[in-house]
């Protein structure tokens, strides 16, 4: 049931890039070049919910996968959406995994949730984020 919007939503994605790309330099210069932002923000809002929803439909609420992930992929292969969107899904898929494979290892015969697992990582890199943000204002 979930599949064809989780796949419409992936194929969309393929398509989004280069007009993300153009509307990081500015609503200003996006605008100059063609981009009408406000739509496109819209659609972006609107695919974004759709795989939103098809993920929390299968897996269920999972704290900080969202959060913690684009930032890091961000670091690791900078901020081309055309690697952004690749590297997020890979990386995301990656850390969930791991982790739930740490929850299911770490007490036996119980299980520890993935979220509190990533809470661990999530709650930490955000504080880290937030000292490299304010060095570089200051």
């Amino acid at each position: 049931m979930i599949l064809p919007y989780a796949a419409v939503g992936i194929f969309i994605c393929a398509f989004l890039p280069s007009r993300m790309n153009i509307l990081m330099l500015g609503d200003e210069t996006a605008n100059a070049l063609g981009l009408r932002t406000e739509v496109f923000r819209f659609f972006l809002i609107a695919v974004s919910s759709l795989l939103a929803g098809a993920a929390i439909a299968v897996a269920g609420l999972i704290s900080f996968v969202g959060l913690v992930v684009p930032h890091i992929a961000r670091l690791l292969v900078g901020s081309d959406y055309k690697y952004l969107f690749p590297a997020s899904a890979l990386l995301g898929f990656s850390l969930v995994c791991i982790c739930d494979t740490v929850g299911r290892v770490i007490l036996p015969p119980g299980e520890v949730p993935v979220s509190i697992i990533l809470s661990f990582i999530g709650a930490p890199f955000f504080l880290y984020l937030l000292r490299t943000r304010e060095g570089k204002k200051g």
